[in-house]
């Protein structure tokens, strides 16, 4: 890699909705890199509790004035949306060793698929572990209280 080429990473996710978790792992990121794109993947055959519309500005809200991360949707495969947004790295968050025996398995496919793609992984603040966007989803359904689960930027939408 050239020394003025740009380091740019996509964080691909569904994100229904964003996290805090999520949040942590992109606001510790931006250090890493000049540019990180939330890419937020749409698969036809999932339901998801919001439009993809409405995710994609529950993360620009949370990122409301940060120049270097940029939202996004993409469908397909990742290493293909990499290549499109001339992005290097794959960037993936970690909560437990599950998730890690998952992530591992993707980004080596990944690598065979293209190998000038680096898969990026982070461990999840211990604060942020139990949090996942589906159990995020099911207190938004039961009209719990979403101050610790969801950034701060957004939780007037709820």
């Amino acid at each position: 890699m050239s020394q003025d080429k740009k380091k740019i990473a996509v964080f691909p996710g569904s994100f229904d909705p964003i996290t805090v978790g999520h949040e942590s792992i992109i606001l510790r990121a931006l250090p890493l890199f000049d540019q990180i794109i939330v890419a937020v993947g749409v698969n036809s055959t999932k339901s998801s509790m919001f439009s993809v519309e409405l995710r994609k500005q529950f993360i620009r809200k949370t990122f409301e004035g940060i120049e270097k991360i940029k939202v996004m949707e993409f469908s397909g495969l990742t290493v293909d949306f990499c290549k499109q947004q001339n992005a290097s790295f794959i960037l993936r968050g970690l909560r437990t060793s599950a998730d890690f025996e998952f992530e591992r398995s993707i980004g080596q496919v990944n690598k065979i698929l293209d190998e000038g793609i680096e898969t990026v992984f982070m461990l999840t603040s211990t604060k942020h572990t139990p949090i996942t966007s589906s159990v995020v989803r099911d207190i938004i359904r039961h009209h719990g209280n979403l101050e610790k689960l969801i950034p701060k930027a957004i939780l007037d939408q709820f």
